[in-house]
């Protein structure tokens, strides 16, 4: 598999861990948020420390076929796709992978390798025996320190205990500025349409430009792009919406099982709006993702005795992953985009 079908599959598991999120956790009119990138980051860091059916069972979730092409897809993220663009008058971008593991645990070379060549994860011993909350607190700082602020906290009190040895954790951080940025002016209060009937009313940037927008049976698709000048990469945010009002759980579901939804749908020409608005936001939103992987199906990993390569030591074999958590932010306005993610997880014997 090359590294453009790697990715599309990631994007693939994505959407269908966007729609298992929407329909768990999700509730009333709430708004939704979050990485699936963070998650499947921290699940490749698991993958590799794992052996036999727990090791296939994620395989078969991330829809790779081995450990080596997962390594590659997820190397070439870290190093390449995901580099900071800023210098280059580009998006500010961060990718950072954490691991803190008990001080009475040696890592097996085999895994450290992975985790500092890899994952490029700045690893820490640390005391979870005596010092779990001071620990748990340093993941929190770690978290708030890598996302600019935007998340505070990522391990609720309590999470980290005497019997933790590991924490895997991932944070993202991207703020980008529109290639063509909205007029503040012209922002206005319109009627937004909630999923479960009603409205309110909620701010919306409006253009008289021209945008990258297609129509399709039964939803639209917007490219809104970000400045990039010297930065050779182009990111974009794409934006779906439904014809029908209530017709968000029912584009889920056909986004989730298409295969390469996305590349097939890509907007690439520019065309006149009739009218144009985009909701100007600002929202947050956490949950337990280990509930919404285990409904998938992912169960071996949260059981002990398929974790046996990370560490060096009779535990191995205990080693399971008891909780995963994830939180994500995210602020659209009339100059760019600010947004950020944390997953962290706690492996315990």
């Amino acid at each position: 598999m090359d590294m453009g079908e790697s990715i599309t599959t990631q994007t693939d598991v994505s959407f269908m861990l966007a729609k298992h999120v929407f329909s768990k956790e999700v509730k009333d009119d709430s708004n939704l948020v979050f990485s699936p990138l963070s998650i499947q980051i921290v699940l490749g860091l698991i993958a590799a420390g794992s052996k036999g059916p727990t090791k296939d069972q994620l395989l078969c979730f991330l829809k790779s076929k081995s450990i080596d092409e997962l390594n590659c897809l997820y190397s070439h993220l870290v190093n390449i796709v995901f580099v900071d663009g800023s210098p280059n008058g580009g998006p500010r971008l961060s990718v950072t992978n954490g691991v803190w593991i008990d001080q009475s645990l040696p890592f097996k070379p085999s895994y450290k390798k992975v985790v500092d060549k890899v994952y490029k994860a700045a690893a820490e011993s640390v005391d979870f025996q005596y010092k779990a909350a001071e620990v748990a607190n340093q993941v929190n700082q770690w978290a708030k320190m890598k996302t600019n602020d935007l998340i505070k906290e990522i391990l609720p009190h309590g999470t980290v205990n005497n019997m933790t040895r590991l924490i895997f954790a991932n944070a993202l951080y991207f703020k980008g500025v529109w290639n063509d940025k909205f007029n503040a002016s012209e922002t206005k209060d319109h009627k937004f349409h909630l999923l479960r009937g009603g409205s309110i009313k909620a701010p919306f940037m409006s253009s008289k430009n021209k945008q990258y927008a297609v129509a399709f049976d039964g939803f639209k698709m917007l490219g809104l792009h970000y400045k990039q000048r010297k930065d050779m990469r182009r990111f974009c945010m794409y934006l779906i919406l439904p014809d029908a009002r209530d017709g968000l759980p029912a584009l889920l579901d056909k986004i989730s099982s298409e295969p390469g939804f996305l590349n097939h749908h890509i907007p690439f020409e520019k065309a006149k709006m009739r009218k144009f608005l985009i909701p100007k936001f600002k929202t947050t939103f956490g949950f337990e993702a280990s509930n919404v992987l285990k409904g998938l199906g992912l169960t071996l990993p949260f059981s002990g005795g398929g974790l046996t390569e990370m560490v060096d030591s009779p535990l191995a074999g205990r080693l399971f992953v008891s909780q995963i958590f994830h939180k994500s932010f995210i602020e659209v306005n009339e100059e760019g985009t600010e947004a950020a993610a944390v997953t962290a997880s706690v492996p315990s014997p």
